[in-house]
């Protein structure tokens, strides 16, 4: 049997949530063990955008669950900041252009920006999505910095090629493409081989 993979999740303020809930949820259901980390403006993007005023693995799974691991956003004594914590991949979903600032410049001063430069020392796979745009000149440098340390980025740009019906089509293709990216198994109808399968029969 395959080894569980473990996936660290870091959620900030950028709007986006309920791609962050998604890929959880999504994560879980892929049998792979998720370290979570939220900072305090990605706490109030649950609050603001899926009314969660308390951030728990019930609120975001849905049920409890010990596949999930919650880490304070200000221990950087936490595992995740040791490159001797063996971890698959990190995504960070969504990253504002405040965090994507705090990586590209090596800066750890809280656990998000510490465990995304152990991702990158220990050259594992670092995802980063962000979600704001326009995209400033700085933020495309800071974009292409963190490209050129190994860092995949992986906007939240859904495809309309599956001809999306509902917000959750929308959210499930970015949330399939990140799962894809950490090598995480899912159904999610995100496939273009799929598509063309339905149009030949």
């Amino acid at each position: 049997m395959a080894e569980r993979k473990r996936i660290v999740v870091a959620v900030t303020g950028a709007s986006g949530a309920l791609y962050a809930q998604r890929l959880v949820q999504c994560l879980v259901e892929g049998d792979a063990e998720v370290h979570l980390v939220i900072s305090s403006w990605g706490r109030r993007l649950f609050a603001d955008e899926l009314d969660i005023n308390k951030v728990t693995v019930e609120s975001l799974v849905g049920r409890e669950t010990d596949q999930v691991v919650m880490h304070s956003y200000q221990d950087v004594g936490s595992p995740l900041s040791s490159g001797s914590f063996l971890t698959d991949a990190m995504i960070v979903c969504p990253c504002s252009s405040h965090t994507l600032g705090e990586l590209a410049s090596g800066i750890g001063s809280a656990l998000i920006a510490r465990a995304a430069a152990v991702t990158l020392k220990e050259h594992r796979r670092l995802i980063i999505v962000p979600r704001e745009m326009p995209t400033s000149p700085i933020d495309l440098k800071n974009m292409m910095r963190l490209s050129e340390a190994g860092t995949i980025i992986c906007p939240a740009n859904p495809g309309f090629y599956m001809r999306p019906e509902t917000i959750m089509d929308l959210v499930d293709f970015v949330v399939g493409k990140l799962l894809d990216l950490v090598g995480v198994g899912h159904q999610l109808n995100t496939r273009w081989a799929d598509q063309l399968d339905k149009t030949d029969g």
